[in-house]
């Protein structure tokens, strides 16, 4: 996904972090437009969350918040708007197409998924079983236990 010049990506956001600079890629990625979603990056930085990533987790393990009329979720959004959309990146993913990582927040002991509800289902209805995810932490304290504990299942790249 290309938006005003700036590559939203695994690699983006790997680069982002080496620069300790992750919470400025999450910012500009949801106001992006692609994400859309300004006035979640403005909530996001009000709660002053510590970021890390990206680490892959499981699609089972990610709580979230928008979706189908019919799913577990908080949001129901249009029933055609989720499926013409999902279908077209799932379709993408088949072919090769690498989505940028979703924006998760730890809130224990659930992964709440804040953006990228669409990228999650279409991944998932092209089988795969995890996702690249950027999560934000109440503190570094947090956030250096949990990556700790998923760094053993974060391949090399």
């Amino acid at each position: 996904m290309t938006t005003d010049e700036h590559d939203y990506s695994l690699a983006t956001a790997r680069a982002a972090a080496r620069a300790e600079d992750l919470d400025r890629w999450v910012s500009d990625f949801l106001a992006s437009p692609g994400s859309d979603n300004a006035d979640l990056a403005e909530l996001l930085e009000q709660e002053g969350l510590v970021w890390g990533g990206p680490v892959q987790l499981p699609l089972d393990e990610l709580h979230r918040l928008a979706g189908p009329e019919d799913a577990p979720t908080l949001v129901a959004v249009d029933e055609d708007e989720w499926r013409d959309s999902v279908y077209d990146m799932r379709d993408k993913v088949e072919e090769g197409w690498e989505p940028p990582p979703v924006v998760v927040v730890y809130e224990p002991p659930q992964l709440v998924l804040k953006d990228g509800n669409h990228r999650v289902e279409s991944l998932r209805q092209a089988g795969e079983t995890e996702a690249w995810a950027v999560v934000g932490f109440a503190d570094d304290a947090a956030r250096v236990a949990f990556l700790d504990e998923h760094a053993a299942a974060e391949p090399a790249g």
